[in-house]
């Protein structure tokens, strides 16, 4: 499980700096600064939940015995899911 949350963990940060750049070139002409606003917390929050998974992949290589950690990566995913994604649902 820790090597697929880390490989996620890269995926979903590879997906925030794309998301980033297409907003700060593509949208920003297309959204009210309050929407570019909103799109750039999703982005934000985007990547810090891609590093909290990274870490919580990394720990659990370390310690497998750990199943919080199991918890911690899919609530991470989750996270992305729930809060980018409503904030980005009408691209």
């Amino acid at each position: 499980m820790a090597k697929s949350f880390l490989a996620l963990a890269g995926l979903l940060a590879a997906l925030a700096v794309m998301l980033g750049a297409f907003g700060a070139h593509g949208l920003k002409s297309k959204l009210s600064p309050e929407m570019m606003a909103v799109f750039q917390t999703a982005v934000q929050y985007h990547m810090w939940h891609a590093l909290g998974l990274a870490i919580a992949a990394l720990t659990a290589l370390h310690w497998p015995q750990l199943n919080g950690l199991r918890w911690a990566g899919w609530l991470m995913v989750v996270g992305v899911v729930l809060f980018s994604g409503s904030c980005m649902h009408w691209l």
